[in-house]
């Protein structure tokens, strides 16, 4: 696993590389350590990383800048900051987690658990979802997508109106750990917000559809069948 922290306190950014290294152990295979917000864009910029470790506040400087233009990227961030009054709006940008300072090491594992365990997803999930769009970093609002695509290592992103496809440079596995929950896995390839889920298809051999309420038609994994039909029942009674 990449790893980068972007710490502007020596000690502190010292204690949060140990933590990472007696967690991770040999998963880790490359730690990079930022004192400023300009050195760790231009590393970014220039290197692939699976995980960004980053403060808020870093010499004066807002933490949020470099949050909103790289969480269109692939890999997660996880905020380790004094200012706790500042997890909601970060939870909503699209952060794994959120560890209000002092650190303490058995925290920072449970946030590094969440990579591999999407059932630890937050209770908060993300109110936007930023995409790199010509040049330039877009926001989407989650409440408007109606469902996800695997296409490779990205996601295609469907709104509710059916208009446009965003591509997220975040693999669907990714993307799923930070939405909320009534975004479901329906099938390998395919994730869908259950509010827009109208209807369930069966046809012959055993294969089963979910319609939603523009009807469009998606698959569901054999496995996710009971799971999906559950929603639909609920929803009526």
């Amino acid at each position: 696993m990449r790893v980068v922290i972007v710490e502007d306190e020596p000690l502190l950014q010292q204690r949060i590389a140990r933590f990472t290294r007696n967690i991770l152990g040999q998963k880790l295979t490359h730690l990079g350590q930022f004192f400023t917000l300009s050195e760790a864009e231009d590393y970014l910029a220039d290197n692939e990383v699976d995980l960004l470790l980053l403060d808020l506040n870093l010499q004066g400087q807002n933490g949020f800048s470099l949050l909103q233009n790289q969480l269109a990227k692939a890999f997660h961030t996880i905020v380790i900051s004094a200012y706790a009054d500042k997890a909601i709006e970060a939870f909503e940008f699209g952060v794994l987690d959120f560890i209000a300072k002092p650190l303490e090491e058995h925290r920072l594992a449970k946030a590094l658990a969440k990579l591999t365990d999407n059932t630890l997803r937050s209770h908060y999930g993300c109110r936007y979802l930023s995409v790199k769009k010509r040049a330039a970093i877009e926001l989407i609002e989650v409440a408007n997508i109606a469902w996800l695509k695997a296409d490779g290592h990205y996601s295609e992103i469907h709104l509710i109106n059916g208009e446009e496809v965003y591509l997220h440079s975040k693999s669907i596995e990714k993307i799923q750990l930070l939405l909320p929950e009534q975004f479901e896995r329906i099938h390998r390839s395919y994730v869908v917000n259950i509010n827009q889920l109208a209807r369930i298809q069966v046809e012959s051999g055993g294969r089963y559809f979910a319609q939603l309420r523009d009807n469009t038609q998606l698959p569901i994994g054999r496995t996710k069948y009971l799971s999906i039909k559950s929603h639909i029942d609920t929803n009526k009674s």
